[in-house]
């Protein structure tokens, strides 16, 4: 008898074990979807559709760059960085692959200022900004290979555009904000 009841309990407590893991790894997907947005449909897509590969790449993303604290700009800073931007963007007439080589130049100055990752490291500095810009790293991507002379005059005009997204969350103040895949600013560190 008593061993009967020994078997029930394991089997329940088992079963209890499987159904709060499964709901946690559910969660941790729609916790992740929603916090990267479209970057998690990217991340998914170069992973052939398999979620849990990239829901396995962003989580290891949060925990090496979630905790980044960013560093706010001086006045000085703001208006340097404001300066070269509109300067950038007014370089596109006359030349678009120098506007967005200075586009891309400028957004990796700018970031590493922030305290994202410094050095050449392209990938590692857009997965950094990911977990803090989801909703605006795309832009900068679009920049970074729109400039190396593939991409046509429309195709460099929008990614310079949608990198200006970019460029304003970071000359915007507020290094204890972070902001989520759907654009809202959450205080704090938690996720």
């Amino acid at each position: 008898m008593t061993t009967a009841i020994i078997i029930v309990a394991v089997v329940v407590v088992a079963a209890i074990a499987a159904f709060l893991l499964l709901r946690g790894r559910t969660a941790g997907g729609r916790g992740l979807r929603s916090r990267f947005g479209p970057e998690y449909d990217r991340v998914v897509a170069r992973h052939g559709g398999d979620t849990k590969a990239a829901e396995l790449e962003l989580d290891d993303r949060v925990k090496r760059h979630g905790h980044l604290e960013q560093r706010p700009l001086t006045e000085e800073a703001r208006a340097r960085y404001a300066a070269r931007w509109a300067s950038a963007q007014e370089l596109f007439v006359e030349s678009p692959e120098r506007s967005l080589a200075e586009a891309d130049t400028l957004l990796a100055d700018l970031s590493r200022e922030r305290g994202f990752p410094a050095g050449n490291d392209f990938d590692e500095r857009t997965d950094a900004l990911s977990v803090h810009h989801a909703a605006h790293v795309q832009g900068y991507r679009r920049v970074h290979s729109a400039g190396s002379g593939h991409a046509n005059t429309e195709e460099m005009r929008e990614a310079l555009m949608d990198a200006r997204g970019l460029f304003e969350a970071l000359l915007a103040d507020g290094g204890s904000q972070r902001e989520h895949g759907n654009g809202h600013l959450v205080k704090g560190h938690g996720a």
